[in-house]
């Protein structure tokens, strides 16, 4: 968890840094966060009044616009009217889809818009629609971005103020002599101020460079571990069998493992009618969810909401005793997103090396 805020923390600087160049000695410093190597971000414009969507990861907000880049570099700019209806898209069998509102859509968002086109290329927007778990991970980074936005901009007041200092000082020499030397240092502690904020800029650059790589894979995970839960015949009850099997899941996740989240399945066998299954299997599902939550305190947002498949896709036939006592189970995936695993390799092979 430490790393992983640690990485958040970047992400936040980054963004920061970007809204307000550091001024001590030198004209400004830009940083500029690019889709792919040294190809600037495809901003087509398209033809006026066709309608169109786009999907991507909101990378800034101005008052009713906002900016998405998708998988592909493109960026699009999106307009928000008193007409578009704006819809947050919840999973589960029992959760209804909500209306939601512009104040939702924050930076690092993965959302579709679509709507019709203005005279310049923007899409005015009919629908936007996102993902509660993607919601989720914007509010998270939104938490971060503020304090450092904050810090950033108290910053820069400050690199202002000794640069108010300094001009004052080359004024007070040309007065008085006797002053050339304080008015000497004070341009000197200037002059490596502005080669630490060089250094600084440097640095958030390459993790802005990193986090938003992660960004356009935000929803893409890969699977870690799958363990099956077994359950016993008609009982949605945790056995001391399926207990250890969930305790081994924890651990895992609990042991230097960043970017995960857990998706818990239910499954019955052919035994019963199919809507009595159903509702079976979704039980133990969220019997599996409630033991990781309030058993080792796995945090809510990291599970995926249960769902029950029946006796649909068994493990093994259901003629024997033995293979439906192996479709009576529940099915725990650990899951990892790609983004931060991929980096988590390269950093592994670089210490390697």
């Amino acid at each position: 968890m430490k790393s992983r805020n640690t990485r958040i923390l970047s992400v936040a600087l980054s963004i920061a840094l970007t809204s307000c160049a550091v001024a001590l000695g030198q004209d400004s410093v830009t940083l500029t966060v690019e889709p792919s190597v040294s190809k600037a971000p495809d901003t087509t414009v398209i033809a006026r009044g066709k309608k169109t969507k786009a999907t991507g990861i909101v990378i800034n907000r101005d008052g009713d616009t906002f900016t998405i880049r998708d998988a592909r570099g493109q960026e699009t700019t999106v307009v928000i009217t008193d007409k578009t209806k704006i819809r947050l898209v919840r999973k589960g069998l029992f959760r209804a889809d909500r209306s939601s509102n512009a104040t939702e859509i924050l930076r690092g968002l993965r959302l579709e818009a679509e709507g019709g086109t203005n005279s310049d290329g923007q899409i005015v927007a009919k629908h936007i629609r996102f993902d509660e778990e993607d919601l989720r991970t914007a509010q998270a980074l939104e938490s971060r971005v503020d304090p450092v936005e904050t810090l950033a901009n108290s910053t820069q007041a400050l690199a202002e103020s000794d640069q108010q200092r300094i001009s004052q000082a080359e004024q007070n020499a040309q007065r008085l002599s006797g002053q050339v030397d304080e008015v000497s240092n004070v341009a000197n502690a200037a002059t490596s101020a502005a080669k630490d904020a060089q250094s600084m800029a440097d640095q958030a650059e390459a993790d802005a460079t990193t986090a938003n790589a992660r960004v356009n894979v935000l929803d893409d995970y890969e699977v870690l571990a799958t363990i099956a839960v077994p359950f016993k015949n008609g009982s949605a009850r945790l056995s001391p069998a399926a207990r250890a099997e969930i305790d081994a899941v924890a651990d895992t996740v609990s042991e230097n493992l960043n970017g995960w989240i857990v998706a818990v399945e239910g499954y019955a066998d052919s035994t019963g009618r199919t809507v009595g299954n159903r509702s079976l299997s979704e039980r133990r599902a969220k019997a599996v969810i409630d033991y990781l939550v309030t058993k080792h305190g796995i945090p809510p947002y990291r599970v995926v909401q249960p769902f029950g498949f029946g006796s649909s896709d068994p493990v093994a036939a259901n003629n024997t005793q033995l293979g439906r006592a192996l479709n009576r189970r529940a099915e725990i995936k650990v899951m990892v997103n790609k983004g931060i695993s991929s980096q988590g390799n390269a950093q592994a092979a670089s210490q390697e090396q």
